[in-house]
């Protein structure tokens, strides 16, 4: 018989659970993670160490850019679309960024989807100053996700309690999570896991190993664990600002990211899933370190060379600017309550600003027009 030492694992020797039989299926039952970890893997060591590095210069950029948190703002939304994109709505960040009222009503609800993302990203981020990340951090944030939109009569904020699956019906199910009695648990062993700080298990690793095993456990009915990730690395100032996420990277390899996390549970190759991942957060951070690279050199020809040409009306200009970068869309009601001025002289500065290419009508109407700072809008949307 094999033994496994379970208090001192080697990432190759990770055994990841059984199906367990149950009335007319099976449910798989994986294997508890709270325990040390070895990385022998001489290929995960060096992509831990080039990740480790590229994660040192985005915290760096993050660090030196004045009013980041401005920023920060867009990368938020690009998570919000992307990662809701992933579990099946069809909002885009241009839809993303403008009210309520300016959606067409049938795609109202997955416009609420995507801000009831950007409010739970927002929110647990907060709640992190005063709590740490836990089962009741993990079901507030659940509750964000799915109150008031589709997935609000499937216990939002609670752990299941009943069966789920991923498939079409539960006879053809491509993976069946562990049984509701055991989520409790698991999720108990999940949480310790992340919390404990006597184990030299690095980062990366660690979320990694948890991201795995939320979505082996799927403990809600609905809902997905990606958000988790940023939250870990901002907790434990790993990311010095929420300026990382996987969700684009998990999109872009939507197959390799299920067959992935599949391979793992039908064969425990768990150092498989921890490469991809790895190479997710490589990949994101050299994105994000572009992102940034651009937006200094935006914000360094706009106040270089192009808003010095607005003489007097440069400091308005400028407040203007500093707003758009928080959300790239604006119309003239906006502009003139933000500056306080009048309908007639927002106008004239909107004018400005389209002359000097900064912002570009979106709408084509002659009334209630929108404009976008498309310049940065396409920064955070080339992909």
């Amino acid at each position: 018989m094999l033994f496994v030492n379970f208090e001192n694992m080697d990432l190759q020797d990770f055994i990841s659970g059984e199906y367990i039989k149950q009335i007319e299926y099976k449910s798989f039952s994986p294997e508890k993670i709270n325990h040390e970890w070895i990385v022998s893997t001489p290929e995960v060591n060096k992509l831990l160490a080039e990740a480790n590095r590229l994660i040192g210069e985005l915290n760096a950029f993050s660090q030196i850019i004045p009013d980041v948190d401005f920023f920060i703002t867009m990368h938020i939304l690009k998570e919000a679309t992307t990662s809701s994109r992933i579990e099946g709505t069809k909002t885009n960040m241009e839809e993303a960024l403008v009210k309520e009222e300016d959606i067409t009503p049938e795609k109202r609800d997955d416009w609420a989807e995507v801000q009831n993302y950007i409010k739970a990203i927002n929110t647990s981020i907060e709640e992190l100053e005063k709590l740490p990340i836990s089962n009741r951090l993990i079901k507030k944030t659940h509750k964000t996700l799915l109150s008031g939109v589709r997935g609000k009569h499937k216990i939002p904020g609670e752990f299941r309690t009943s069966q789920n699956w991923i498939g079409a019906t539960l006879k053809d199910a491509i993976f069946i999570p562990p049984h509701h009695s055991e989520v409790t648990e698991l999720m108990s062993d999940l949480e310790k896991f992340i919390n404990e700080d006597e184990y030299h298990v690095p980062h990366l690793i660690k979320i990694a190993i948890v991201h795995y095993q939320f979505e082996t456990i799927h403990p809600f009915l609905d809902g997905n664990g990606r958000l988790l990730i940023t939250l870990y690395l901002v907790s434990n100032n790993v990311l010095k600002k929420p300026s990382l996420y996987l969700s684009d990277f998990f999109e872009k390899h939507k197959g390799y990211y299920y067959d992935n996390l599949m391979t793992v549970r039908l064969t425990s190759n768990l150092t498989q899933w921890i490469k991809f991942f790895l190479v997710g957060v490589i990949e994101t951070s050299k994105e994000s370190i572009q992102v940034f690279r651009d937006i200094i050199a935006l914000k360094t020809d706009l106040e270089n060379k192009r808003l010095p040409t607005l003489g007097s009306r440069v400091e308005k200009a400028q407040l203007l600017l500093k707003q758009l970068f928080q959300v790239p869309i604006t119309d003239s009601k906006q502009v003139s309550e933000l500056l306080q001025i009048s309908p007639s002289t927002a106008n004239r500065l909107i004018k400005d600003l389209i002359e000097l290419n900064i912002l570009f009508e979106l709408t084509g109407y002659k009334r209630n027009r929108k404009y976008m700072f498309r310049e940065y809008f396409k920064i955070f949307h080339r992909n």
